[in-house]
This record gives C-alpha cells, sequence and structure tokens, in this order.
C-alpha cells in the first residue's frame, strides 16, 4: 500500500511521533492507522522506561488553589531541560498534578515513601477487622496485602487514579508525558493546605 504525506500527517497529529517514524509504523503496519498509533505507543513507553534513569533537574513549581480559597497545594516537577519546562504540555502536566493534591489528598508521593510505622499500624487495623469478621488466619495475610494496595492507591499520589480519567493512574499519565515530550519527568514532592486542617 502506498503511503501518503496526508497519512503520515494524520498519524503525527494522533500521537506527535517524527514524520520518519510515523512513516516507518505506517509502512510496517501496511498503511493501518490503528496498528500503527498502536506501534508508535509502545515504542514510546519504551523509550520513557529508558528515559528514567536520566537527570531531571529543570521543570517547575506549580500551584492550584481551589476556589473559596480553603484549600490549596504547591507541588515540584522535574525535567531534563529549561525548554520543556516552558511547553504548554509540562504546565498543563503541573497544574493537573497540584489540583488532583488538592482532590485527592494524597499524604505520600510513592509506596516507598509511606513510613514503616504507618504500614505496621495499618496492618495491625486490617488484621484486628478480619479476625473479628472470623476470616481464617492462613488467608489473612494475603487479603491484608490487598488491603496495603488499596491504601497504597488511596494515600500515595503516584498510584491514586487521575481526577480527570478514572482509566489512567498517575505514574501512567508521568509516563505518557515522558514518552510524548522525550524526557525524563519526576514528581519530587508536594505540599496540601487547607484551612484548620491538621498537619
Amino acid at each position: 500500500m502506498k503511503i501518503t504525506t496526508q497519512m503520515v500527517k494524520e498519524l503525527r497529529q494522533a500521537t506527535s511521533a517524527g514524520v520518519l517514524d510515523c512513516r516507518k509504523a505506517l509502512e510496517a503496519s501496511n498503511g493501518d492507522f490503528d496498528k500503527a498509533v498502536k506501534a508508535l505507543r509502545e515504542k514510546g513507553l519504551a523509550a520513557a522506561a529508558k528515559k528514567a534513569s536520566r537527570d531531571a533537574k529543570e521543570g517547575l513549581v506549580g500551584h492550584y488553589v481551589h476556589p473559596g480559597a480553603r484549600m490549596a497545594s504547591i507541588i515540584e516537577v522535574n525535567c531534563e531541560t529549561d525548554f520543556v519546562a516552558r511547553t504548554p504540555e509540562f504546565q498543563t502536566l503541573v497544574k493537573d498534578l497540584a489540583m488532583q493534591v488538592v482532590a485527592a489528598r494524597p499524604r505520600f508521593l510513592k509506596p516507598e515513601d509511606v513510613p514503616a510505622e504507618v504500614l505496621e499500624q495499618e496492618k495491625a487495623i486490617f488484621r484486628k477487622q478480619l479476625e473479628k469478621e472470623g476470616k481464617p488466619a492462613h488467608i489473612i495475610d494475603r487479603i491484608i496485602e490487598g488491603k496495603l494496595n488499596k491504601f497504597y492507591e488511596e494515600t500515595c499520589l503516584m498510584e491514586q487514579t487521575f481526577i480527570k480519567d478514572n482509566s489512567l493512574k498517575i505514574k501512567d499519565m508521568v509516563t505518557n508525558a515522558i514518552a510524548r515530550l522525550g524526557e525524563n519527568i519526576r514528581v519530587r514532592r508536594f505540599a496540601r493546605f487547607e484551612v484548620g486542617a491538621e498537619d
């Protein structure tokens, strides 16, 4: 099948991939648009995984103040270059992440950041609940593991479901941005403020 300039242009608009990559993907898929999109996405995610080890020392500090000014957040998101930090896509990502912090109230960035004492406390609470429910001892640990995963999804920013698209986790949203922007992106830290709330 002959690959036209128009086909390449449409694929480029849909994926933000380079012209040559678009042409190669279309040739490999014999002009099948959906297969070409899938191939480019997979290639982008593989490239994103490679970029994850690179230094990210540029970026932005973003913020979001909820209407009524009773809740707000501040977040630092790093990338590799000032050029990417100034792009509208990176700025939108930072703003969305700041909004996520206000709306979803994460306490930690990643599961590895949850202090051991907090984990032990949660496990003890889950164990007591399950024993009260009369669950057999040999399956309690497995149930606790599942409950801990749910705990991470609620309390760790990177594990949370994105408030604007519940088919997407925050970590996937960041990985997708790495694939599209071509640089490592790292959420470094955040803080959430609420009038009258305890720390």
